[in-house]
C-alpha cells in the first residue's frame, strides 16, 4: 500500500484488528479528502431509550457514530451491541453525571463526585487548573480507560467528554488522553458569534490539542434546527471540510430530524460517512 500519498484518511473501524487505524488511499481516498460529514451521537449506555435510539440512527444511515459512556446502567449491553452490528464507538469521558451500573467501586464514585461538585458549581471552573484534584481526574480518566478496554476489548481511538469535559484545564494540562487518538476539539464559531476572548481562548485550547491528537476541522451540535441558514452553512463546509456534528438523539427533535430522514435533504452535497474519518495530517483552524 502507498504510504506517501498526502490525501491518506484515518479511520476508526471496529471490525477490523482491535484498535487499529484503518489508512485509505488512492483515487476514491482523494475524492473523499474534499469533504467528510462526521454525525457523531452522544451517550451510548447511558440508559436503554439511548441506546436504541441511536442505533436506530445508525442502521437508517442518519449517524456515523455514537460515543460510549462506560459505568452506566446501560454500558455493558450498549457494548455487546456495537461489537455485533460493527458500530464505531469511541470514549465519551464522563466526569459531571453520577455513574449508574449497579456495581461501581465506592472510590470511583466518590472521586467523580468531587469532580462533578468542582466543574458544575461555576461556569469557568473548567478552564482553571484545579491542583487538589489532580488525583481524582487521573484515577476518573484511568478507571474509564479502563473500563473501555474491558468492554471493547480494545484502547479508544477517539475520546471526546460528556458535557465537553474533556476539555477542562485539568485534563489538558496533565495531558491525560492519551497521544495520538481522535479527540473532539471546541465548538467552531464564526467571528461575531462569541467574544474575541472566547474565540481566542478556544483556539488556544485546540492547538494545545492539535499538538498530541486528531482533530476534525470543524465541529458543531445539530441543534438548534432553525434558522435553516445555519444548518446550510454547517453542511456547505463539509463539502470541502472535515466537520463533526454532534447529535443526541433521545432528544425527540433530533430524533425525528435523523430518524425520519430529513437529515438527507440536507447532506445531498456532503454524504454522511459511514464512520468517524479525520484527515492522518494537517487540520484547518476555526
Amino acid at each position: 500500500m502507498p504510504h506517501n500519498n498526502s490525501s491518506a484518511l484515518m479511520t476508526t473501524n471496529p471490525s477490523a484488528d482491535p484498535g487499529a487505524a484503518v489508512i485509505s488511499t488512492g483515487r476514491n481516498s482523494e475524492a473523499q479528502t474534499k469533504g467528510i460529514l462526521i454525525v457523531n451521537a452522544d451517550d451510548w449506555g447511558r440508559n436503554h431509550e439511548t441506546t436504541e435510539r441511536i442505533s436506530e440512527c445508525i442502521l437508517r444511515g442518519a449517524v456515523s457514530s455514537t460515543s460510549a459512556m462506560v459505568f452506566m446502567e446501560d454500558s455493558e449491553r450498549a457494548a455487546t451491541v456495537a461489537q455485533e452490528r460493527g458500530i464505531d464507538a469511541g470514549l465519551h469521558l464522563n466526569f459531571t453525571t453520577s455513574f449508574s451500573a449497579a456495581q461501581c467501586a465506592a472510590p470511583l464514585v466518590d472521586h467523580q463526585q468531587r469532580l462533578a461538585k468542582y466543574l458544575l458549581a461555576r461556569r469557568f471552573s473548567q478552564a482553571m487548573f484545579h491542583p487538589g484534584l489532580t488525583r481524582s481526574f487521573e484515577y476518573v480518566v484511568a478507571a474509564q480507560l479502563e473500563e473501555y478496554r474491558r468492554l471493547y476489548g480494545r484502547s479508544p481511538e477517539r475520546i471526546d467528554g460528556h458535557h465537553h469535559m474533556h476539555l477542562c484545564a485539568n485534563v489538558l494540562f496533565a495531558t491525560l488522553l492519551p497521544a495520538g487518538t481522535i479527540v473532539r476539539r471546541n465548538f467552531s464559531f464564526q467571528p461575531g458569534e462569541r467574544s474575541l476572548y472566547n474565540r481566542l481562548y478556544r483556539k488556544g485550547v485546540d492547538r494545545m490539542l492539535a499538538r498530541r491528537h486528531r482533530l476534525a476541522d470543524f465541529f458543531f451540535s445539530l441543534p438548534p434546527l432553525q434558522p435553516a441558514e445555519r444548518l446550510r452553512r454547517i453542511f456547505s463546509l463539509a463539502r470541502l471540510s472535515v466537520v463533526e456534528l454532534e447529535t443526541h438523539p433521545v432528544n425527540p427533535e433530533e430524533y425525528r430530524f435523523l430518524a425520519g430522514g430529513e437529515v438527507f435533504r440536507w447532506t445531498e452535497g456532503a454524504p454522511i460517512a459511514p464512520r468517524f474519518i479525520v484527515r492522518s495530517k494537517g487540520n484547518a483552524s476555526c
